[in-house]
This record gives structure tokens, C-alpha cells and sequence, in this order.
């Protein structure tokens, strides 16, 4: 299986970091290692300092397909779920800052915790859903489907021109405004709604 992971789909998460606003989806991969499962602890890693949580609802793929139109894009996901796409910010940004790719700030071992999937068929409305990360009890980000740039079907239909989809791909859609760094000791809950799916330390 492949993580696909979209960023800049949030306006204000766009402004807090100053990027510039893409005419497409910003996509990237991480390699099944970046998986954290079962709420087991992140480990901060020793090549940074700046570790960043971004929380993001995560499609689970329910079946192989490439080149989909968008009107039948929501056929390829049947399980939606929320994860974290931790980031070595200050690596990325000397990354950037030398415009190198930025996969070591981005794909490491540990890098996308996923907590608990529900039947995309218990969600009301896609294009509105509430979701939000605590850390040590207190709220970090929330956001809501409907403040994305672009939408599950959208980016199912953009992603799949580059990359077939296969059945247990992932696809992290992009974190709302909030991110912040994370330290040892931290305790991170995430939620849908009001359903936790998500539990886990930093150690």
C-alpha cells in the first residue's frame, strides 16, 4: 500500500506557513513506514527539533482504479478515518529553502499515526464534516470538509491521473490552520465529530 498525502488544501493553513496558493492539489507520498498504528507512541526523532502535528482526515481506498472521472471518484473510497502527518518543519524548511525535495521532513518512520476507520455510509456530508486534534486536553486545530480547497473527489480524480489507487491506499487530504510543534510527553487525541478515533503519546 502507498500514502498519498495532499497539502495546501486549507486557505489559512496556507497563510499561517506563507505558501502560495496551488491552481492543483500539492501532492506527496509517504512509504508504508510512515504508519503508526494502534494508538502505539510516536517517538520524537534526534535529527529534529520541530516537529509539527498536522491533523487530516484520511480516505481509505475500497478498490484499484487510474484516470477516474470526479462523478464517479466517491465509488473509490467506503472507509474515512483521521491521522496526523507529523512534519520536521525545520528540515523542511532548509529543504526548501535550497529547493531540494523534502521527503526527510515529511516520509520518516512514525510519520502518519491513522487511528480507527468509520463506513463513509455513517457520514451525513462529506463536504461537511467537523473534525479536531487536543493535545494534553486542550484544543490544537479543528476544522470542518467544507473549508477544503479542494474535495475527496477532486483529489481521488487528480491523483489517479499519476498513480493507480489501489484497494488499501491511503489518502490524507490536508490539515487545517493550528499546526504547532509537539514535544516528548505529549498526550494527542483526534476526533470526528464527537467520536475519537485517535489516541496516542509522544515519547
Amino acid at each position: 500500500m502507498k500514502i498519498i498525502a495532499i497539502g495546501r488544501n486549507y486557505t489559512e493553513h496556507i497563510e499561517e506557513l506563507k505558501n502560495e496558493r496551488s491552481d492543483a492539489p500539492v501532492v506527496f507520498l509517504k512509504p508504508d513506514t510512515a504508519l503508526l498504528k494502534n494508538n502505539a507512541p510516536f517517538y520524537h526523532p534526534d535529527f529534529s527539533e520541530n516537529i509539527h502535528h498536522e491533523v487530516e482526515i484520511v480516505l481509505k481506498v475500497c478498490k484499484e482504479g487510474k484516470h477516474i472521472k470526479k462523478e464517479f471518484a466517491s465509488r473509490y473510497f467506503d472507509e474515512i478515518g483521521i491521522g496526523i502527518d507529523f512534519t520536521a518543519r525545520d528540515l523542511q524548511d532548509k529543504c526548501k529553502a535550497k529547493g531540494l525535495p523534502w521527503e526527510i521532513a515529511k516520509a520518516f518512520n512514525g510519520s502518519a499515526p491513522i487511528g480507527q476507520f468509520i463506513p463513509i455510509k455513517e457520514i451525513r456530508d462529506t463536504q461537511n464534516i467537523n473534525f479536531h486534534l487536543l493535545i494534553n486536553g486542550e484544543l490544537k486545530q479543528k476544522g470542518n470538509t467544507s473549508m477544503m480547497l479542494f474535495d475527496f473527489e477532486t483529489i481521488i480524480a487528480y491523483v489517479s491521473n499519476f498513480f493507480t489507487l489501489k484497494k488499501g491506499d491511503l489518502i490524507f487530504t490536508g490539515t487545517p490552520a493550528g499546526v504547532s510543534k509537539v514535544d516528548i510527553g505529549d498526550h494527542l487525541e483526534a476526533f470526528i465529530e464527537d467520536q475519537k478515533l485517535l489516541d496516542f503519546e509522544i515519547k
